[in-house]
């Protein structure tokens, strides 16, 4: 009878247990779990704070006497691995204050990773969190009803951290979330991101961007006073860290397992170590981006649950191989949805990609489903592609509604391989309360495509001015009472019925630029204007999408 161990459960550790029980039903197995609960849904944990979830019970996925009953795996809590050594093919383990010896036909681990808590002056404070498991809620939990009217400062704005403002602004706190970094959410380009900035300070959270924090001052009453870099004192009643997380794999410094310089487990793509017989997934790994093939690593708990199965095929004997990961991710922002998959502008410029050279994106605003049946919503919708071969190389989007399947089906073309040709092909389900006859997806591909083949060649807004500086002429084309109520300082109006009967009046020695709402009806004049012979080009997005640069806007 063979005997696996596993290290850590949650998503990938717990995962692997119940697959390997499935495969092997005579095999040992025993799961370790440093803390008390074995598997939890840790992306609900902010929902707990905040109330939405109600019960902390709801959070626990399956306990020890689950998995016994039903997989017959013996789960031991509060048990920390704390050395390996492949060449005995062993772990000691800590119970208590006993320390024991288990022996193993294979093991994989799950270790996780733990929040970054850097050596910020007066960071020990018990007012000082962080939100990484259920005890940590039920932390938060209480702090946030310990002070119904207090103040919170969240330093660090990504996921957890803007979940976590979001769930203690609504017990009623005044909350600040402090970023280093000039935007919140990394994954997010800043004309897509500066939307979910603006859903978060009109409902009340203060965003201190662009700014790290010095030092936190204890106050002789329990409170904090946190210094920022730029001098600027904060005061809260308690602090919830959020700034990253980093491989919890202290306890293989010395076992001969290679880790990477950040200390992440190495392994290959069939989530196998150095040792044959031992595998590791979750975050505490570094695999590779499957767009890329670029070593990398990725805290979410998709990947993880996926490596999990494909480890545990492998430890039976299989031959799967991990495809490496997309980077898809979704958060709720108050009233809007923002979800992003694959890589994004900085990411590609990493790599030393140049905007419209190497690479375009389109900017679409479309309805969720068909405007003419009631309760249809606009989302903001930014789709990269390839100019050399139109693939797809990235999307993101946000709004109220809408969101997620469209970032759903694109995650899927780009895991494919697919191109924004396939985005024009793609037939999917349509009735008027869902989507539209041309899903949204379908339009960015066909946008796309008419970039690609000439028919457009759509202006930035943070291109205009340079252009207009050139002699460009600026005409919006939309109706007089739009116009009005706010347009780019030094257009035009001409709206577009009446564009065509004023050809005449226009100079075809200087260059053109066309802006409506959303890009769509200035995409139709830009095109009617080339056939005129006149040099044009289409404000990406319209007005819509100029409003979110630092333009000259006029009222």
């Amino acid at each position: 009878m063979k005997k696996y161990l596993i290290v850590g459960g949650v998503a990938g550790g717990a995962t692997a247990a119940a697959r390997l029980r499935r495969l092997e039903e005579d095999a040992e197995i025993i799961m370790f779990e440093r803390g008390g609960d074995v598997s939890f849904a840790n992306c609900g944990l902010p929902y707990y704070v905040g109330g939405t979830i109600k019960y902390r019970d709801d959070l626990l996925v399956m306990d020890p006497a689950a998995f016994k009953r039903l997989f017959n795996i013996d789960v031991r809590i509060y048990s920390e691995v704390v050395s390996v050594n492949p060449e005995a093919k062993s772990v000691q383990v800590r119970f208590g204050d006993t320390q024991y010896e288990e022996h193993y036909d294979a093991l994989l681990l799950a270790p996780g990773a733990k929040p970054l808590t850097p050596g910020i002056p007066g960071i020990e404070h018990k007012n000082i969190v962080t939100l990484r498991n259920v005890p940590d809620a039920d932390i938060l939990h209480k702090l946030s009803h310990d002070y119904p009217s207090g103040r919170a400062v969240v330093v660090g704005g990504g996921f957890v951290g803007i979940e976590s403002a979001e769930n203690i602004i609504q017990q009623g706190l005044e909350v600040t979330v402090v970023e280093a970094a000039p935007h919140i959410l990394a994954p997010f380009d800043t004309d897509i991101v500066v939307q979910a900035e603006d859903e978060l300070r009109s409902n009340g959270v203060n965003l201190k961007l662009g700014d790290g924090v010095k030092e936190f001052h204890h106050e002789p009453n329990g409170s904090i006073k946190v210094e920022l870099s730029s001098g600027e004192m904060l005061e809260a009643d308690f602090v919830v860290l959020s700034i990253g997380v980093r491989p919890d794999t202290g306890f293989l410094q010395d076992s001969g397992i290679d880790l990477n310089d950040r200390g992440y487990i190495v392994v290959n793509e069939y989530m196998q170590t150095n040792f044959k017989d031992i595998y590791a997934v979750g975050d505490a790994v570094q695999t590779y981006n499957g767009q890329t093939s670029e070593a990398g690593s990725l805290a979410l708990a998709g990947p993880a649950n996926s490596q999990g199965r494909l480890a545990a095929d492998n430890i039976n004997g299989g031959q799967r191989k991990y495809r490496g990961f997309v980077g898809s991710s979704i958060l709720k922002v108050f009233e809007l949805t923002a979800a992003s998959t694959g890589m994004n502008e900085r990411a590609l410029q990493r790599q030393g990609l140049v905007y419209g050279k190497d690479y375009r994106f389109t900017v679409t605003f479309p309805a969720d489903h068909a405007t003419y049946y009631p309760g249809a919503k606009n989302f903001t919708m930014k789709m990269i592609f390839s100019m050399k071969d139109g693939k797809v190389l990235g999307a993101q989007a946000i709004g109220p509604k809408g969101v997620d399947k469209r970032i759903d089906v694109i995650a899927s073309v780009i895991r494919f391989g697919g191109t924004v040709q396939d985005l024009m092909d793609l037939e999917l389900a349509y009735a008027p309360p869902f989507s539209s006859a041309k899903d949204p997806v379908n339009m960015a591909g066909y946008y796309a495509d008419n970039i690609m083949q000439g028919m457009t060649n759509p202006l930035l807004p943070n291109e205009l001015e340079a252009e207009l500086n050139k002699g460009a002429l600026l005409i919006d084309v939309r109706s007089p009472e739009m116009f009005a109520a706010g347009h780019i300082k030094g257009a035009v109006n001409i709206p577009a019925p009446k564009l065509r009967t004023q050809l005449d009046t226009l100079d075809k020695n200087r260059s053109i630029i066309v802006s409506c709402r959303v890009g769509i009806n200035g995409y139709y004049m830009e095109r009617m204007l080339t056939q005129h012979g006149f040099t044009v080009r289409n404000l990406m997005g319209g007005f819509s999408y100029a409003r979110w640069f630092a333009l000259d806007i006029q009222n």
